[in-house]
């Protein structure tokens, strides 16, 4: 098997503000696998508090080709072999998972999904995010989105509520927040029974990443369903933060793949939690390979590809937060820059 690296800049529609900073475009690392006519595809994504720069994940990656091993169906032997050797790059291992996962579907002749025993089903909704910004832009933002029946909306700045209440004024859609790890405890009570108040559905990591107490303590207030992402990197934090939320969030890049993905909604669902599948700002390789597992989680957050202009591959279609897999054999991906048939 033969691996090709290609860095790819994704240019922002607007500009992008969470808690943890402001940016215009991000860089994924493509890896593409070939392997005897076949070809699989994943993406190292960019996310900064873990630390998975491109150029620390294309680096891991020209290490990992090594670790590979010939037959492609030996899934579990080389994602082992990779955990093992390379612990502190979740998105390099999770480029190298996609793709084999992509490669062996493909070379099966069916979907990613049904690899996994799933079926495509119905459209599942995906929320759509409105990032942290001036309330004139927030407004503007909201109205965009007026398709979409779910908004993801990002708090951790002075303004927070200023922001909330003026994206309650404007819609009746169904919002969810997401603090990115921003408030301390006493913050968030205050600002949680106000978001209860104006209706949001849940909260997304209200307290810091290691915070274990303190996200126990606003469970136990029992004001509003708390979802952990930055806590929860992988099956192994589950049992740790079990007592302090409702849900998890589970992003490939974070936790290294689809295999840990699977696992982590094992534990969550031992532990009577709900899943949530999120994303990183990436494109609709790493979209579409989430959004396979669509049928086994309760919340989808996948539009990191709809906040980016030139994203260069179609695959989950995505219609105003109406997600359809593709039928289509691996991940079902294809050219965003040739003509394609554009059925099935």
């Amino acid at each position: 098997m033969k691996f090709r690296i290609e860095d790819l800049k994704l240019i922002l529609r607007r500009p992008f503000e969470t808690a943890h900073g402001r940016v215009t475009s991000r860089t994924s690392v493509v890896l593409s696998i070939e392997d005897d006519g076949a070809e699989g595809t994943g993406e190292a994504a960019a996310c900064d508090y873990l630390k998975q720069t491109p150029e620390f994940s294309s680096a891991a990656l020209a290490e990992m080709e090594a670790f590979v091993l010939p037959d492609a169906l030996e899934l579990d032997e080389t994602l082992k072999a990779l955990e093992e050797h390379f612990p502190d790059n979740p998105a390099a291992r999770c480029a190298v998972d996609v793709a084999l996962h992509d490669l062996v579907s493909k070379k099966l002749g069916i979907p990613l999904y049904r690899y996994f025993g799933l079926s495509a089903g119905e459209a599942r909704k995906t929320s759509f995010t409105i990032g942290i910004d001036s309330l004139e832009k927030v407004a503007e933002k909201v109205e965009e989105a007026g398709e979409y029946s779910i908004l993801k909306v990002k708090l951790g700045s002075r303004d927070d509520m200023d922001i909330i209440r003026r994206v309650r004024d404007l819609t009746e859609q169904t919002i969810r927040v997401d603090a990115n790890a921003a408030w301390c405890y006493e913050e968030a009570v205050s600002k949680m029974k106000v978001l209860a108040e104006l209706g949001v559905e849940f909260v997304e990591q209200p307290l810091g990443r290691g915070d274990i107490e303190g996200h126990a303590r606003l469970k136990a207030d029992a004001i509003l369903p708390i979802i952990l992402d930055e806590s929860v990197q992988t099956s192994r934090d589950i049992p740790l933060f079990a007592a302090g939320c409702d849900g998890i969030n589970i992003k490939l890049t974070k936790c290294g793949g689809l295999r840990e993905a699977t696992r982590m909604i094992s534990t969550a669902r031992a532990f009577g939690l709900k899943v949530m599948l999120g994303c990183m700002i990436e494109s609709s390789i790493g979209i579409t390979a989430a959004a396979h597992l669509s049928g086994l989680a309760d919340y989808l957050d996948l539009d990191g590809n709809l906040l980016i202009a030139n994203d260069p591959f179609h695959g989950v279609i995505s219609a105003y937060g109406e997600m359809l897999l593709p039928s289509r054999p691996g991940l079902g991906l294809i050219d965003a820059y040739e003509a394609h048939d554009f059925g099935g």
